[in-house]
């Protein structure tokens, strides 16, 4: 097929510019195609991971699996081999409530710390700090507490956090300033909800 001139032009600088920059274009086009068969790759290995972590949770959640032995151990397996799916920060709250049961705080500390570092849920972050915390006012450990209870959180739990906040400046002696939390939570908790009454209780005993 002959071609006219001009066409002939546009053919051989088409033809220099594949010498100068065909073997960059090449490299791209390589580069993009593993950079899409690892992200597939990457794709099929998080849903492998979070249907195992499933698995795993599930047996966590049945009934009759009460043994704080066998809750720490699929809980321990979760958070050490199954880190980046949702299902280990739920087994760490499982599993700090298991061991705070048995007495074993300091590892109670250790897993809510790890779950709120961790966890891929807000809420479950923010459950995790409201039990830290709670843990902390229990043993009378208030500025801690206090300081726990400022971190940033979920806003649907800011009326649990107030109210947690009121019970430790109640247990500081400083009750103008719990009598603020609880009015505070009361803002922010479900009117009909229990912790709305309880927490209306506790304000009244304050007194004026």
């Amino acid at each position: 097929m002959a071609y006219d001139l001009e066409e002939q032009e546009q053919l051989d600088a088409m033809k220099a510019w594949w010498r100068a920059n065909g073997n960059k274009v090449l490299t791209v086009v390589a580069a993009a195609a593993i950079a899409y068969a690892g992200f597939q790759g990457w794709k099929i290995y998080q849903h492998k991971q979070s249907a195992a972590a499933s698995a795993q949770y599930q047996v966590l959640m049945k009934p009759e699996t009460k043994d704080t032995k066998t809750i720490k151990s699929i809980a321990g397996d979760l958070m050490d081999n199954y880190g980046m799916t949702p299902y280990a920060g739920r087994a760490a709250l499982l599993a700090a409530k298991a061991n705070y049961q048995d007495s074993d705080t300091k590892t109670a500390i250790a897993q809510l710390e790890w779950a709120i570092k961790n966890a891929k849920e807000d809420a479950v972050k923010a459950l995790a700090v409201l039990q830290l915390a709670s843990i902390q006012f229990e043993t009378q450990a208030y500025d801690d507490a206090l300081k726990t209870l400022s971190e940033k959180h979920d806003p649907a739990f800011d009326g649990l956090f107030a109210d947690l906040k009121g019970d430790v400046l109640v247990a500081q002696g400083k009750k103008a300033e719990a009598r603020t939390a609880y009015t505070e939570a009361l803002a922010k908790l479900d009117p009909q909800g229990r912790y709305h009454l309880y927490t209306q209780h506790k304000l009244e005993a304050l007194g004026s």
